[in-house]
């Protein structure tokens, strides 16, 4: 297959498909530490992120762009394209679309974590953010815990309005809150761009699960210090939370975080490898790894190969 010829292939999945694709991969072996790191380049427009991962049956690298004055003009904030490598012969097999795979993997690594880290019985879910990865979170999250109730946090009525709308539609009874509605929560997730905390960690019962996905950068969070000390703290891999989560780093330099202890990442914890405490709040931080861009597209192609559906050629 030539390059001009790659297949675009459709990434429709659905959340416990994504969800399984990203445990087996971890079951299978893969270390979260060994990963190459991402590669980020300032650009006039935001940021462009180059990354590369390997397994022994094939090889992938997104290029990604950050652009964040995209949404001002009806544009997705994350662009990007994803390149599938057959991996003895490094030979290219398929082009994907890097924001779709984004928006179909993060959501699918959350559910890994808090399927084992919420409640069994968990019920509210505060959410803050109405973008992609809000939507997809929602989806996630009914998919792996018995959810009937939404509290939607967010700058922009109108689209907090919508979401919660739209989780109605999933038989879910939704409305739109404030920061305090973490209180009452099961599961936090927090999927925004924000730089600062979204609300007082103090206020997050201690049976509570919360994850934050919006942000990788070492100065940026999205929880405050507050929720970072009285959390059990898991990651994906510690040597990426450690070098960019801000909302891990910001604690460090406060003193009230020490990375000596090493939080537990997310293979030991889908290994078994982890307690889960009860008495206090579990926090995963994902800050978003180029292995499960790669485990996804993998699935995905492996689907296609069996059965092409669904795609076009570039």
């Amino acid at each position: 297959m030539t390059t001009d010829r790659l297949p675009t292939i459709e990434l429709a999945s659905t959340p416990i498909e994504a969800v399984t694709t990203i445990e087996d991969t971890l079951s299978a072996g893969l270390d979260p530490e060994r990963v190459p790191a991402r590669s980020s380049i300032a650009v006039p427009a935001g940021e462009l992120l180059l990354m590369p991962a390997a397994l022994s049956t094939h090889v992938g690298v997104k290029i990604a762009g950050v652009a964040a004055g995209n949404p001002a003009r009806g544009l997705p904030r994350i662009t990007g394209s994803y390149l599938l490598l057959d991996g003895p012969t490094l030979q290219p097999l398929a082009l994907f679309d890097g924001a779709a795979l984004t928006a179909i993997r993060t959501p699918a690594v959350t559910a890994v974590a808090l399927r084992r880290l919420a409640v069994p019985d968990a019920s509210h879910l505060v959410l803050f953010g109405t973008g992609p990865q809000a939507y997809a979170h929602l989806r996630a999250m009914l998919a792996i815990r018995p959810l009937t109730r939404l509290t939607v946090v967010a700058r922009r009525v109108a689209s907090a309005r919508a979401l919660a709308e739209y989780a109605r539609s999933l038989g879910v009874a939704a409305a739109v809150g404030g920061p305090e509605a973490v209180a009452g929560a099961d599961i936090v997730v927090c999927a925004t761009t924000a730089r600062t905390p979204l609300f007082d960690g103090d206020l997050v019962p201690a049976h509570a699960a919360v994850a934050a996905v919006g942000s990788h950068e070492p100065t940026a969070r999205e929880v405050d210090t507050a929720l970072v000390r009285r959390s059990a703290v898991y990651v994906e891999a510690r040597a990426a939370a450690l070098e960019e989560a801000g909302d891990l780093i910001i604690p460090t330099g406060e003193q009230a975080f020490d990375r000596a202890l090493a939080p537990v990442n997310l293979a030991e914890l889908v290994r078994g490898r982890a307690a889960v405490p009860d008495d206090r709040p579990r926090l995963f931080k994902s800050v978003g790894m180029a292995w499960e861009d790669l485990a996804v597209a993998v699935h995905a192609y492996r689907r296609y190969a069996a059965e092409p559906v669904s795609t076009s050629f570039a």
